[in-house]
């Protein structure tokens, strides 16, 4: 007999990847979004989405994978004549992706739900000016209809993934004008010719309602924040421009199994963080928050095909000049490789050395980083009214004679002197100077002596040495929370303690942390680490503040800091903000796999004020660590040539809040 009813079809992967790089009608093209879409599509092949299945709106030549197809301009028309495609075709269990890359804006509210008086747009690429007679900016795509449509492809039953790497807000934060540097995915609405909101003054239109159904929502920033793209490499070529969320979210998405959609959000925040302080964090909402991702992924350690010295991998990946790859002649990459060194990187590509017995074509393997490149400090900006007294001069003598640090003219600093009212403030690699606030950038004061100055400096230059030299140590997968099964658990609770540092009170009310602590003078912080691994650990945990000090907190002494099978330690700090100003700092917590028999790896020597001078038994990882931290070791006289064993890396976001703002 024939079974009277059809079985239930598999739940399919559906994505719209929107990526707006070329606007026709305004003078605001970016070049992220273009490249964004590649990493998006990509990462949907990888978790099992059919190709076919995948609609990619952006601009022509866009770089996709040879099974996708570029379906068209990111119009107002096409993406919402692809989001009603996508309503008529879902199923029940099915899941649905919609991602957005371009520019984000604001217009009067049409509907009266806005409490700001402001309606959240997204600009296609056809946008052009507000136009009165339609009281909007003409195509653009409001919340509110991007709600309906929404509603409408979660009433199919299937579940909704909307990702915006856009943003909605100027903020009233100071960037350096350099398109070289960064850009910020945001259009004043006073460049639309919107007109300023008057409450009581909204639009007639329906208020949409809440939506229902199973969605989660990852925005690039929170609603007071820019999101921006940086360039991987030469910001000349527009090919290394990308969306900052988006180059950290993609990898986590592509290899991790086995995490909820809020443990995606937290390793994208901690890749963020990896290249120094930002001003844009992540947010989300939605009820499938602690809902598992979907799909599968493999997350095998990536082999990458080599070609006539040519590596389709590169600075996205961390392959940096001067890496070392391990070259097989097959795809199993078994038996004896041929140890290459790279010679040059770009985002997605690399060149590597003439290397004798390098295969025609084969694949590689990371076999060893590169040990970081020097602090780029971008061309110094005098603030008007800025009295800087000797310190240009100053700086300008000190990175000519410090080691690890240049000033470059052209291409993506690190950091941007600013010389602002009578100090030289560090601004940040997004370009805005006090990002969270006044004061919270890094500064020196202008009547700093030489060896204040140097030892600013000096710091400023380990600092980053440091935070380069553990992202390239970190072994693969997701850190910052327990996975499932996963070897080690480190998790963070705030005990709120009111005060000033030289007055702090009784203890208050503890609070569990994730990714990133708001905290002032006194609180506590506990970290309790636990290994659940039958390999033993070797824990350190450093601190790095807002001016660039590295401080040991654990082990103290001749402690041992080596956690056996099933052990846990409580490790304590508490805050000090004796200037009482906004800034972010950096909770770090190392695991070092131990070897039986082998001297317990201690890496408090990274930290300042301790001998700087590399212990004779320190271990392979130590050793690495040691060199990649300290500007004074090049390449050519560090002699370390094994690989690199793995490192796992846990931070914290410690953004410090002034007493009067608590």
């Amino acid at each position: 007999m024939l079974a009277l009813t059809a079985p239930a079809a598999s739940a399919e992967v559906r994505g719209l990847v929107v990526g707006v790089s070329d606007y026709e009608f305004l003078n605001a093209d970016l070049r992220g979004p273009a490249n964004d879409v590649g990493l998006v599509s990509n990462m949907l092949l990888a978790r099992g989405a059919m190709a076919e299945n995948i609609t990619v709106l952006a601009a022509p030549g866009v770089r996709l994978d040879p099974r996708l197809s570029h379906n068209g301009a990111p119009t107002r028309a096409a993406i919402i004549a692809a989001l009603q495609g996508l309503a008529a075709t879902a199923q029940p269990g099915d899941t649905v992706l919609f991602y957005f890359s371009g520019h984000g804006s604001q217009m009067p509210d049409a509907s009266g739900d806005e409490a700001g008086g402001y309606d959240e747009i997204l600009l296609p690429s056809d946008a052009r000016n507000w136009k009165g007679a339609i009281g909007a900016v003409e195509n653009a795509l409001v919340d509110d209809e991007l709600g309906v449509m929404m509603q409408a492809i979660l009433d199919t039953g299937a579940e909704l993934v909307a990702i915006l790497d856009a943003c909605h807000s100027a903020t009233g934060f100071r960037a350096l004008p350099d398109a070289q540097i960064s850009a910020a995915r945001y259009i004043d609405p006073a460049r639309l010719g919107v007109p300023n909101a008057v409450p009581g003054d909204s639009l007639p239109g329906q208020i949409a309602p809440p939506l229902s159904g199973r969605f989660v929502f990852l925005y690039s920033s929170q609603s007071d924040q820019r999101s921006f793209e940086y360039p991987v490499g030469d910001p000349g070529d527009a090919a290394s421009w990308y969306g900052d969320f988006t180059r950290s979210l993609m990898p986590v998405l592509t290899s991790a199994n086995g995490i909820s959609w809020s443990q995606a959000l937290l390793a994208t925040v901690d890749g963020m963080a990896k290249d120094g302080p930002a001003a844009q964090t992540p947010d989300a909402e939605g009820p499938m928050l602690g809902v598992a991702l979907f799909g599968a992924a493999d997350p095998v350690a990536p082999v990458w095909r080599t070609k006539g010295g040519a590596l389709n991998a590169g600075l996205l990946h961390g392959i940096e000049p001067g890496a070392q790859v391990a070259v097989y002649a097959s795809a199993e990459t078994t038996g004896d490789p041929v140890i290459a060194e790279v010679a040059e990187a770009k985002a997605d590509s690399a060149r590597l050395a003439r290397t004798p017995g390098l295969p025609a074509e084969g694949y590689a393997r990371l076999h060893r980083p590169a040990l970081p490149a020097a602090l780029k400090l971008g061309a110094p900006v005098l603030m008007q009214g800025a009295t800087p007294g000797q310190m240009p001069d100053l700086l300008r003598d000190l990175t000519a004679s410090l080691d690890g640090v240049e000033v470059i003219a052209q291409g993506a600093p690190d950091y941007v002197p600013v010389f602002t009212g009578d100090s030289l403030a560090l601004a940040g690699r997004d370009g805005v100077l006090d990002g969270l606030g006044a004061g919270s950038s890094p500064r020196l004061s202008a009547s700093a002596s030489r060896e204040e100055a140097a030892a600013f400096l000096d710091r400023a230059i380990r600092a980053h040495r440091l935070r380069q030299a553990l992202k390239a140590a970190e072994g693969s997968g997701v850190k910052g929370f327990a996975l499932p099964g996963s070897s080690l658990s480190v998790t963070l609770a705030k005990v709120d303690v009111p005060g000033t540092d030289s007055d702090c009170g009784d203890p208050g009310a503890e609070t569990a942390a994730e990714g990133e602590v708001r905290a002032d003078a006194c609180d506590q912080l506990w970290l309790t680490v636990k290994n659940g691994s039958k390999t033993a650990r070797d824990i350190t945990v450093l601190y790095i503040d807002r001016d660039f000090r590295v401080i040991p907190i654990y082990p103290d002494g001749a402690l041992s800091n080596r956690l056996g099978f099933g052990e846990s330690e409580e490790i304590g700090l508490q805050i000090s903000n004796p200037s009482n100003r906004p800034g972010q700092e950096d909770l770090v917590v190392l695991a070092a796999p131990a070897v039986q028999g082998a001297p317990r790896t201690v890496l408090t020597a990274l930290a300042d004020g301790t001998a700087r001078a590399m212990p004779e038994d320190t271990p392979d990882l130590g050793q690495w660590l040691f060199a990649a931290a300290d500007p004074e070791v090049k390449s050519r006289n560090f002699s370390f040539g094994g690989a690199l064993p793995s490192l796992e890396v846990t931070r914290f976001r410690i953004t410090l809040v002034p007493t009067s703002t608590r």
